[in-house]
């Protein structure tokens, strides 16, 4: 079988989250695995990391390769990216899902189209989808 090299990376920094949601990586391990699951990503395993005197670093290895969020909860910022392989999973619901967790006040993203020869950049639609 021949696998595809195709992937899709989205990258975005968030700035004016709140500082507890920022600070606490027990509730963002929650929403990145439920955000990993809602676009259809297999999780293979999580890694969080709570700093002190704040700040929390959570990565979400996926069997179609990554979700991962940096926090600075004094600077009301995260750091969020996406990557997957594949046509199946879009990186880019599992974004959103998140932004829609976050609430940011402003939101700056780019994508990568990864895996075709030259890397091309684009620019993502971020949506806040409506949590259920």
């Amino acid at each position: 079988m021949e696998y595809s090299t195709f992937g899709r990376h989205v990258a975005v920094d968030t700035w004016g989250v709140d500082f507890d949601l920022l600070n606490s990586s027990e509730l963002l391990e929650a929403h990145m695995v439920e955000a990993a699951e809602a676009c259809g990503a297999t999780v293979l395993s999580v890694q969080a990391k709570q700093f002190e005197p704040q700040g929390a670093t959570v990565l979400v290895m996926l069997s179609e390769s990554h979700l991962s969020i940096h926090t600075y909860p004094e600077r009301g910022f995260a750091a969020l990216d996406c990557y997957t392989c594949g046509e199946t999973v879009d990186p880019q619901l599992a974004i959103d899902y998140m932004l829609a967790v976050l609430k940011p006040t402003k939101a700056h993203a780019k994508k990568l189209i990864r895996g075709l020869g030259e890397l091309q950049v684009e620019e993502p639609q971020l949506k806040q989808v409506e949590l259920v």
